[in-house]
């Protein structure tokens, strides 16, 4: 029997339209799983199935990459440094220097010292406020070795170069570096860790009704609980949104020290960091005191660091992961940038020797300044922040090479690209997410917000490895 032409045509709509459907369900499973998609029938931005962010610990961008060629770089005259830092206590301007050291020190790193770091614009309280802290903390710990260093708090205005980060610079020359990458929010670890998954910092006096939170840069975790089984924070954060669209995701946590303690001071007192795995809810592992998690049933999805690399050799890991270090392998001061390099290294190199790398991006960022210097004045989105610059790298078969992104950016970035990406341009906004909260705004619609897709090529075939080693020489 032959069929009326128009109810052919209806046929074979209906039946790409069947097929179209079978591929985005298979693809979500995939997701789902961990199972790696194919990007050979994937375009654009999704030809990444797997965002991996590896979060750092108290860097400045100036501090890391501050001489590096072609960057918004410590300003020269010369060859010499034109800026400097006041110090109080000598009335004279300390200017940037060349350390050498694989230990330093960092000054005071809460909101009320980022804006006293940032001065009005003048970017030249780093020395007095690292005076400051170094001072109140050795009133409480006067016994440490660290206070009978002699000139302490200059050390903020110490730079690397590749001499003692080569794996960083490396990563710069041969994939994308980002010179305007801001903290999201004037601040320490906790409220820059929830704004990486959430894009706000809040205190919660009733976490089950979002409503009642309120904004919080300083001690959100006011009531913070000692176990997992009791959340604290009550709005939406992106797992909510990854759980909505069926997406699979994974917060990675490395066991050991945590890479400092639980408050924004400069040090802590003789070692009361204490320790850290993914079983317990504090400052670098913010997501089982979530709400949302739990309603979610994911508190499984937070996981052991360790867990990552096997996921990266098996070709298994999920569409979305974020990864943090112990205080060993953190770069928080005063732990051996060293030994961060080599961990994010080892991070790197899993991905890249595992079957998911042709379909990856790597995004390294450190969660706050930590009271080293950097020049450029942040720009102001609201009252939480942009905070101080810190270093940004891309990593990716699909990465531009030798790039240097001077777009505006913050963690608010990471968001918006796993959004556009797996969510079909879904936002984090209380009018639209099915769940109300009364966050300020909503950070991934920031006008001056650039986009991450601009450090990519997709038209290019992968990229091969490029294996470093964990321990390099200069």
């Amino acid at each position: 029997m032959r069929l009326h032409p128009l109810r052919t045509l209806v046929v074979a709509i209906v039946a790409l339209l069947v097929l179209g459907s079978a591929v985005l369900i298979l693809r979500d499973a995939n997701r789902a799983n961990g199972t790696p998609v194919g990007t050979g029938d994937l375009t654009g931005i999704h030809k990444i199935q797997h965002v991996i962010v590896v979060m750092q610990e108290n860097r400045s961008f100036d501090s890391y990459f501050g001489t590096y060629p072609g960057a918004d770089g410590i300003p020269m005259k010369n060859g010499h440094p034109k800026v400097c830092s006041l110090d109080p206590s000598t009335h004279r301007c300390v200017y940037p220097y060349h350390d050498r050291s694989q230990r330093d020190y960092g000054g005071p790193h809460g909101a009320s010292n980022a804006k006293a770091d940032i001065a009005r614009g003048r970017m030249d309280g780093f020395v007095a406020q690292a005076g400051k802290g170094s001072r109140k903390f050795c009133k409480k710990d006067p016994f440490s070795p660290l206070c009978s260093r002699p000139n302490l708090a200059t050390t903020v205005m110490g730079y690397h170069t590749a001499s003692e980060i080569p794996n960083y610079w490396n990563y710069a020359h041969n994939f994308v570096l980002q010179d305007h990458m801001f903290e999201p929010n004037y601040g320490w670890s906790l409220p820059a860790h929830l704004f990486m998954v959430s894009a706000w910092s809040a205190g919660c006096p009733d976490p089950y009704n979002a409503m009642t939170c309120h904004n919080d840069l300083k001690h959100p975790d006011h009531d913070f609980r000692a176990t997992p089984q009791v959340p604290d924070f009550g709005w939406t954060d992106i797992t909510y949104l990854l759980h909505k669209y069926h997406v699979s995701w994974r917060y990675y946590v490395a066991n050991g020290t945590k890479p400092d303690c639980d408050d924004d001071q400069m040090f802590c007192t003789r070692r009361t960091n204490g320790l850290q795995n993914h079983t317990t809810p504090e400052i670098w592992n913010p997501l089982p005191d979530f709400v949302t998690v739990h309603q979610d049933h994911q508190i499984k999805d937070i996981q052991d660091a360790r867990n990552f690399f096997t996921a990266a050799k098996q070709g298994t890991l999920p569409a979305v992961s974020f990864i943090v270090p112990n205080g060993t392998h953190s770069e928080h001061p005063p732990a051996l940038i060293s030994k961060g390099q080599a961990w994010v290294t080892r991070v790197v190199d899993s991905v890249m020797r595992g079957p998911d790398w042709n379909s990856s991006a790597i995004f390294v960022a450190w969660d706050d300044w930590g009271g080293f210097y950097d020049h450029v004045v942040p720009p102001t989105v609201d009252h939480n922040g942009y905070g101080i610059r810190v270093p940004g790298l891309v990593i990716s078969p699909y990465a531009r090479t030798g790039y240097v992104d001077h777009q505006v950016l913050s963690f608010d970035a990471y968001l918006k690209f796993i959004e556009d990406d797996f969510l079909n341009k879904a936002r984090l906004n209380p009018k639209t997410d099915g769940r109300p909260d009364p966050r300020p705004g909503v950070r991934e619609n920031a006008s001056i917000l650039g986009n991450l897709k601009n450090d990519f090529n997709f038209s290019r075939q992968p990229r091969a490895p490029l294996l470093l080693p964990t321990h390099p020489g200069s």
